[in-house]
This record gives C-alpha cells, structure tokens and sequence, in this order.
C-alpha cells in the first residue's frame, strides 16, 4: 500500500480539525424615513484538517513498527504483505475493540481484515477463519461485474427520466432555457400579464409624489428657509391647454409655502394650490403639462362591490418608494368614519368611504385606489392604525370625489349651504346646565345647541337665537353638530332650498323654516 493511500485513509478517520466560522459582519442599516431595517450574512469558512500523526501511519506489510498487526488493513494490503505473520495472529485473536490513535482525539476502529468470498467466518466481522481463496476472488469478480451492470441500467433509465421530463415541460411552456452545443445556456424572458399588471399600466405614470414645502430658519445663518415638512401621494386627473390638475387629500398640502410634484420618471414641477375642501379632506393642484404622460380615468365607486379586487397606488414612507403597489379587495362600502377636521381632539365630521385591505402606509394618502380596469375607484385617505388593528384603510369614493375637485378646479372653493351659526353637542353639557340653562324637558339629552348666531344670516332671518338646541332637520333627527352637517352638505340640498327646522327653546319644542345661503367661514 503506497504513502498516498495510507495517508488518505487515515486523514479520513481523523475528525476535521477546529475551524472557526467567519465573522460575521455588522448588521447593515437601511436608512429611510420610516423604521430601520437591519440584515446580517453568514459565510462559514471551509473546515481543514489537521496534520496526520506519524504514530496513524501503517507500514505496507500489514504491521505496525511495533510489529502489532495494523487494524485497518484492507483484503488488497493483506494480499500485498509478504508474510502470513498478519494472518495467523488475525486467524487466532478475536475482534478488538476500537483503539485510540496515538496523537488524535478520535477513535480508530480495530477491524480485522474482511473476507471475499464464500469462506466460513467465524464473527460478523469477518474475523478468524482461513485467507482468501481463489475461488472467493472470481465471485468478488463476478460479483463487482453485476453490480457495475445494473449500475448502468439504473444510470440509463433516471438518464431517460429526465430526458423525458424535459421533452415533457418543453411541450407544455412557452418559455424555456435552451443549451447550445458550446454548453452556454441562453435566457428567454417569460411574458407574464395578469389584469393587475393591465391595470397598473393605464393609471400608475399618472400617480405622483407631492411635497409640502414649509417656512424654516437655517441654523447656520439664521436665514428663512423652505424645507420639507411632509409628503404625500397626488393624481392626474386632466390634462388641458398646456396645464394639468392633480387631486390628492388637503392634509397633504395643509399649511404648505411651497407644493412639488414629482412623476414616476423622476421629474419634478412646482405645482399650485387652486383649492381645498377640509370636510371631505380634498385640494386640486395645478402644474405645467410638460412631464404628464397619463391622466387617470375616474370610475363609478357606487357600482364598486365587496370582495373585488383593489390596487393601491402611491408613496409610502415618501419619494424613496414612489410607485410602490399594493393589492387587496374592497372590505367594505358605504362606511362612515368620525374624523376630526380642525384638530382639536374632537370628532367633527363623518367621512363616507369605501374600506380596503390593501397596504395603506403614510405617504399613500392622495393616492389612487384603483379597480381591475385600471379606474380609479377612490382617493386614498386614512387608515386605523392601532396595535390589535391590521389592513383597515379608507378612501374617499371617486362619486363623491368628481363633484368636488370640479368645483375647487373653477372656485376655488366648495359651495355648500349653511345656516350660519356656530353649534356645541348637547351631550358635551353638564345635566344639571341642560335642566337650568337650556331648561330641556326630561328624556331630551341630544341635539346640537346654538352658541352664535351670525348676523343677517339664514338662522338670523327664521329667528334662531343663542341657546336654541335643534333636534330636527328636514325631517331628520339632529343628534348633535355632526348630524345637522351631514344633513345640510348632502349632495341633494342646494343654496337657496328651504328647510323646516326643529328646536327647543326654553322648554318648548318650536318650528321654523329656514333658506339656506351660501357658507362662510366656518359656520355651519
């Protein structure tokens, strides 16, 4: 047995020796304006070995230095050695137990050599017994010939297996690899269009980023300075005579010295503010058409139906994920959600709105919430973000939308009617005020109480007066100052409609009726 295989046997009996793993590398941070991410790569290094001991090394006669036969002799070195020392003291000693070799810490098995053939052994192991003889070796002969033959059989037909697989997949895919006879592997591009990538390609370059620019002081010079505040999502809507318009959500551009929008392509144009609606949470922006390659389409958002697919579309966390996508379904329509207009903590207005599951994020809100016609279906708005709440998103229904941005686009304003009084809920009164002051009969603790009457307006001229708390409206029960908006900015009532009003006045129910004039300010 030559130095080569003794050395290649023994190192494989040997355990590899201590290899460390590569260290890994610092946690790396993805920063954005949102939570950080952080991510870490282990690459372990390859294990070595270590040097082989001499003591591990067996002589090619088939005995230690020692003269101890070696216990992992094979039939081949046995064959090989030139005395029959080897096999007579393997012929009367039983199997030994597994040794320790010298200078390692693992074990080497003591294995007597094993026998070809037919022989009579007197252990499992092959231990004891008489040498090989020449007919063992034509059956090891005859044995190995077979075993090669039905390795090649099996080899032929897995060959085939997957030769058939191949011409299998290639009969049923468009789009496969294929090898040409240099062994390069030639790429073929899978065409992959679904009713959401349709979609997107009608409406997604008309969805933009817009910035809100704010008054700042430079620290260094003291200077007045516009930096960013706040981000949010716009879309283009139309496109006329060289100008575009953009709608997106009036808490985007609130309090804005300076608007941006920016295009999927990444181009940017200063846009302006033409007007607001806060109650329905609602601004138009103009901007240059130079850049506008898509204007959005509006669909029917009454005709909108739970369960159908809906794609959100707009800036999340801002500009770094402009155009970013999210897919759901309409969770719900027709909802009302009691939101705070002014700020003030206190539920003001209740916003009518189509329910989504699709990823709404910060940033989103303007954007568009499109159906699989690639219509836009809503504005994104507002989302319930809570730690037990998770995809309940809200956009404003593109019916209610329309109306709206067509009046910001030619007034500037929403033209809504009004009474022109400042109100305060009735169940914000103590009870013992509503009793005194108000001198309301037992069982009425609801409506919406007069603070102010302004003069000359349409409370003034039916005779409201401060302390009046009115529970009707148009035949609608007034609950309190949410209520009486819903009724009066409803798409049916118009300025100069008359309307028969409801109130309590120093105990007594009385009635009047009203013509409604245009708002001002922020009477109701």
């Amino acid at each position: 047995m030559d130095e080569k295989n003794k050395d290649l046997e023994t190192q494989a009996k040997e355990p590899a020796s201590g290899a460390s793993p590569e260290k890994l590398p610092e946690s790396q941070s993805y920063t954005r304006s949102e939570p950080n991410g952080d991510a870490a790569v282990h690459n372990p290094e390859t294990a070595s070995a270590k040097d082989i001991p001499v003591e591990a090394v067996h002589s090619a006669e088939g005995v230690t230095p020692e003269g101890e036969p070696f216990a992992t002799a094979t039939k081949e070195e046995a064959e090989a050695s030139s005395t029959h020392a080897f096999f007579d003291e393997a012929a009367s000693e039983p199997a030994r137990p597994a040794t320790q070799a010298s200078g390692n810490n693992g074990t080497v098995p003591r294995v007597p050599p094993t026998r070809a053939g037919g022989g009579n052994l007197s252990g499992n192991n092959g231990g004891g017994g008489e040498p090989p003889k020449k007919d063992g070796k034509k059956k090891t002969i005859w044995g190995a010939f077979l075993a090669g033959i039905l390795g090649v059989l099996i080899g032929a037909l897995i060959v085939l297996g997957f030769s058939w697989g191949a011409l299998h997949d290639d009969n049923n895919n468009d789009a496969t690899s294929t090898t040409s006879n240099t062994g390069t592997t030639k790429k073929v591009t899978v065409e992959n269009t679904t009713g959401t990538t349709q979609a997107l390609e009608k409406v997604q370059d008309a969805v933009v980023s817009v910035l809100n620019y704010q008054a700042g002081t430079s620290i260094a010079t003291g200077d007045t300075t516009e930096d960013e505040a706040s981000s949010g999502s716009g879309v283009v809507y139309k496109k006329n005579n060289g100008k575009a318009y953009v709608v997106t959500n009036n808490h985007v551009v609130e309090g804005a010295n300076k608007l941006e929008v920016t295009f999927s392509s990444g181009k940017k144009a200063e846009a302006k503010l033409v007007g607001t609606d806060k109650w329905n949470d609602l601004a138009v922006l103009e901007i240059s058409d130079k850049y506008v390659t898509k204007v959005a389409e509006f669909g029917n958002s009454d005709a909108v139906k739970v369960g159908e697919i809906a794609i959100a579309i707009g800036s999340p966390l801002g500009t770094e994920f402009a155009g970013s996508v999210t897919q759901g379904i309409v969770s719900g329509v027709n909802r009302t959600v009691p939101v705070d207009t002014n700020g003030d903590g206190t539920e003001d207005w209740e916003a009518e709105v189509i329910q989504t599951d699709a990823a709404i994020n910060p940033g989103n809100s303007g954007g568009a919430l499109v159906n699989i016609e690639g219509q836009v279906i809503g504005i994104n708005s507002m989302k319930i973000s809570t730690e037990n709440v998770e995809g309940i998103g809200f956009a404003i229904p593109s019916n209610t939308v329309v109306p709206i941005i067509d009046q910001l686009e030619k007034n500037g304003e929403v033209e809504r009617p009004s009474l022109g009084v400042t109100l305060r809920d009735v169940d914000t009164i103590s009870e013992v005020e509503q009793q005194q002051v108000l001198k309301l009969p037992s069982g009425v603790d609801y409506g919406a109480m007069v603070q102010q009457v302004v003069a000359g307006s349409a409370a003034d001229k039916a005779g409201l007066k401060k302390y009046d708390v009115i529970v009707e409206m148009n035949g609608k029960k007034v609950t309190n100052s949410m209520t009486l908006r819903q009724i009066l900015y409803a798409n049916d009532v118009k300025i100069g409609d008359k309307m028969e009003v409801k109130y309590y006045r120093e105990g007594k129910k009385e009635t009047t009726t009203v013509t409604l004039t245009a708002a001002s300010s922020t009477n109701q």
